[in-house]
């Protein structure tokens, strides 16, 4: 493995453990000649995904890329990281299993929707809007009137609801 500090490809693993579930084993790294020290992970890929985009360019898919985006949906959310992990290393075994090599990007963004509504509406909305590109104030209330006409889906979550989804919990809602 190739040191990020100073590119020597003289580095020695020093820790390695299981992480997320034993789906992937996370590796402490340090480099005798720099002395920098990294982590690394190794997870299980079935096969290499390809996105297509909306414009028909193919990308190599990048799970990093997705975690990001989901993170950026996430930010400032009362949500455990292990959780959003857990999240994102579902939606890809889902990418994996499909059979498929060639992924459009609608399929990808409506499983990451489809995650985040069970997850968190805040989140939800805030995917939505840049997936579905919303141009204005409308697009918005049209997402939260989905939300709003889902109950179902809450009671679905049962136990592993939020907090925030508990009425007793439910942090107090200015009127404006």
């Amino acid at each position: 493995m190739r040191c990020p500090y100073c590119a020597s490809e003289n580095t020695q693993v020093k820790d390695s453990r299981p992480t997320e579930e034993n789906a992937a084993i996370r590796r402490r790294r340090i480099c005798p000649d720099c002395g920098g020290r990294f982590t690394t992970f190794e997870r299980v890929q079935l096969r290499d995904l390809v996105v297509v985009k909306r414009s028909g360019r193919k990308v190599p898919f990048d799970r990093d890329k997705l975690l990001a985006s989901v993170t950026i949906a996430l930010r400032k959310r009362p949500i455990d990281p292990e959780r959003i992990e857990r999240m994102v290393s579902g939606i890809v075994r889902q990418l994996e299993s499909s059979g498929e090599t060639e992924i459009p990007s609608e399929a990808i963004g409506a499983l990451v929707m489809e995650a985040l509504r069970g997850l968190d509406p805040v989140a939800y909305v805030r995917f939505a809007s840049v997936y579905r590109d919303f141009r204005e104030a409308s697009d918005f209330a049209e997402v939260l009137g989905e939300i709003a006409r889902a109950p179902a889906a809450d009671s679905a979550a049962g136990a592993d609801a939020p907090a925030w989804r508990d009425p007793a919990t439910a942090p107090a809602v200015k009127k404006l």
